[in-house]
């Protein structure tokens, strides 16, 4: 098997990468740019080919032209940005946008027969108030981009076609890098809650967790097993997760850096009155292995911090 793996320098990709260089699985990764092509590199010792803007219009064709031999393609590529300006611009059209480019290549080239696309969970949801906020446009934009996908799927039985659906992704990054004064997006709000003072008020911020190894995990089990996992939404989501919880994890593993200690009754309070009900027992029984608990993921995360600093 040999694969490809879009958006290599992105967080979730590079554990991916990791993943499955782990199981001998040799592949390519795609990078943005030369510079993005060597910070790659400095990490891994591992293929990779520049494509400058994954929206434009036959951006995967040469490359897959040129490898007839990847027959799985990972497309990890759906940046995280709760900042943006302009919602339909710059979230909505380039997540969906890339997702058709990625599906036209696969579908022209033909020497691709596994798919695997980097979803999440709110991907299931209602998305008619996207434009409304950042975060509602991130959600928007994974529902029609995966609704690209099965329709993609349902138009071509051919293919073997899964996405892997995580919840807010938390732990370290794959490899010891230079972690950044702003790091990706979910792990931010780890760091946030770092540089808060012990008499700070910690804000509000409830949902679900996900260690991102495990959810490389099943990007890795969904190539190497495309027709067990063939049509399958995968819901990666664990235990309830929230700031007052995080700081409260922390805060006696760490007490040198003297953070806000956090209320587990406060979290359990906020987790009952905010949580949505899931349930994917059906994604934990097909993938077989038990789901990373937040308190290990914490202390990974917060002891490459504090290493890289």
């Amino acid at each position: 098997m040999k694969v490809i793996v879009i958006g290599a320098t992105a967080y979730i990709a590079q554990h991916v990468i990791k993943e499955l260089l782990k199981e001998n699985i040799n592949g390519i990764g795609t990078v943005r740019s030369k510079t993005k092509g060597v910070y790659l590199s400095s990490l891994i010792n591992s293929q990779h080919d520049i494509v400058p803007n994954i929206m434009a219009e036959g951006a995967f064709d040469q490359l897959l032209s040129e490898n007839r031999d990847i027959n799985c393609f990972i497309h990890t590529a759906c940046p995280v940005d709760f900042k943006a300006k302009d919602i339909q611009n710059e979230l909505l059209q380039p997540v969906i946008e890339k997702t058709k480019r990625a599906l036209q290549a696969i579908e022209k080239c033909g020497n691709v027969k596994n798919i695997v696309v980097t979803s999440f969970t709110a991907a299931v949801r209602d998305s008619k108030q996207g434009l409304v906020s950042p975060r509602l446009g991130y959600d928007a934009a994974n529902t029609y981009a995966e609704k690209e996908v099965w329709k993609f799927s349902e138009a071509h039985k051919d293919f073997n076609v899964t996405t892997v659906n995580p919840t807010f992704v938390f732990d370290p990054q794959a490899y010891e890098v230079k972690i950044k004064a702003k790091i990706n997006e979910s792990a931010e709000i780890v760091n946030r809650v770092l540089k808060l003072k012990p008499t700070d008020k910690i804000p509000l911020h409830v949902g679900r967790f996900v260690d991102v190894r495990d959810v490389a995990k099943a990007h890795d089990a969904a190539a190497k097993k495309p027709d067990e996992f063939n049509g399958r939404r995968l819901m990666l989501l664990h235990t309830g997760c929230s700031n007052e919880l995080i700081a409260h994890i922390i805060n006696p593993k760490f007490p040198d850096m003297a953070i806000s200690k956090g209320s587990l009754k406060k979290h359990k309070q906020q987790f009952k009155e905010g949580d949505m009900k899931w349930d994917n027992s059906k994604t934990k029984a097909l993938l077989g292995f038990e789901l990373r608990c937040l308190e290990d993921s914490m202390v990974d995360t917060v002891k490459q911090i504090i290493e890289a600093n």
